[in-house]
Order: C-alpha cells, then structure tokens, then sequence
C-alpha cells in the first residue's frame, strides 16, 4: 500500500474478506497455484490529498491480483501509469512492480471491485457487494473533485457512489456528468488490452480523457 496509516487503509476489506463466494473461491484456488501472489483484495494506490479519483473495474489475473497494486504488471497499466505521468499526475518510474517507486500526485486509484473476477467479469451483484468499500473510501478523500471512471461497471459505481442518476448520466467515452454535490465524472473507455489491440481506445483518445480531468480540476 501507498498510504501512511490513515482514513484509506481504514476502508479496505480484509484479506480474507468473505462477502462474494465466486470470489473467495477463486482467491483460495489461486492461493494453491500460485502461492507467491498476492491473492486478496487490492487496496486503493495513490495520493492521500487527490483532487482526482481513478475508478477501475477489478484487479486482473496477471496485474494486480499478482502484484498487489492497481494496474500494476499488466498491459494496462502501462497506458494508464504512461498516461498519468504525462500531466504530471505520476513520479518516478513504472516498472511493473509494486516496489517501482512510483507515486501518485493529485490522483489516487479506487478499483470498483476489490477482488478478482473470473474472466474479469464481476457480476452485478458481486459489484454491488463491494460498493461499500468504494463509497467509504471516496468519503474519506474529501478533496476529491473530479473522478475518472474506466469502463461501464465503474461508471455505474462511480454515479451511485457520487449520488447521481444513472437514467441521466449514459456511460461514453468522454462524456461528463456532474453529480448533484458538483464534483465531475469523466467517463473512458478501459485501457485493457483487448479495448488498445482492437482501437476502440487509442492513446490520444484516452490523453485527451485525462487533459480533460486536469483542465476542470487540476
């Protein structure tokens, strides 16, 4: 974890949180096979004092799940982390490891969901399960202004969680929805592999998600 102690690491789930049966029977399963991961619910990474709040989906198989921290080691997280760097919302530099060295600066990570979903896929009810570790951390990081939601299921769980309608907030790359307090939801297409390969999501496309955060509250 990122964080000194404080009001985030407050708000994660225990390691052996045990709300999601499909979950935990994943997690124990890999626990046997790959006994070196980190194989438990991924805490939030990044910046105490952000302004801008990162909604990811779930940890993936080979990333997170292995690595412990939000994006870290898979495809992914190279666009992201490459893409944070560049509005100076990143130091140092991403290596793929949780020990890198690499901080957050403005910007912090809150995954939808905690726990690995089989094919990446959490069901609706698994993500809304785990929805009340996403509220309580948004509610402990008060200056968070303007989020970020990567894909649809964040998006769903970053308007509930914000107090918004979702009838009226409609998930699009770059769409913008401001929530009844003010604060601003940034929508984006996820940086997964599949979403880079097939050019659903381009590198300019997803700058220009992240020009967009920093231009209202930055």
């Amino acid at each position: 974890m990122s964080f000194a102690p404080g009001p985030i690491p407050a708000t994660e789930p225990p390691r052996d949180c045990p709300r999601c049966p499909r979950l935990v029977a994943l997690r124990e399963a890999l626990r046997v096979e790959h006994p070196g991961w980190w194989n438990a619910p991924v805490p939030a990474f990044g910046d105490p004092e952000s302004w801008l709040g990162i909604i990811g989906l779930a940890p993936g198989k080979h990333g997170a799940n292995r690595t412990g921290r939000p994006f870290t080691g898979d495809y992914a997280g190279e666009l992201l982390f490459g893409t944070l760097a560049k509005f100076g919302l990143a130091a140092g530099r991403y290596e793929g490891r949780p020990d890198d060295g690499l901080r957050l600066t403005g910007a912090v990570i809150l995954n939808s969901v905690k726990c690995l979903p089989p094919e990446n896929k959490p069901t609706p009810e698994e993500t809304r399960t785990c929805r009340t570790f996403l509220d309580g951390q948004v509610a402990a990081l008060p200056r968070l202004r303007v989020f970020v939601a990567l894909g649809q299921i964040a998006h769903q769980s970053a308007v509930k969680v914000l107090g918004g309608k979702l009838p009226k907030a409609r998930f699009a790359h770059l769409a913008e929805h401001r929530m009844p307090d003010g604060r601003i939801l940034i929508d984006s297409y996820h940086c997964s592999r599949y979403n880079q390969n097939t050019g659903r999501l381009t590198a300019e496309m997803f700058e220009a998600v992240f020009a967009r955060a920093v231009e209202l509250g930055g």
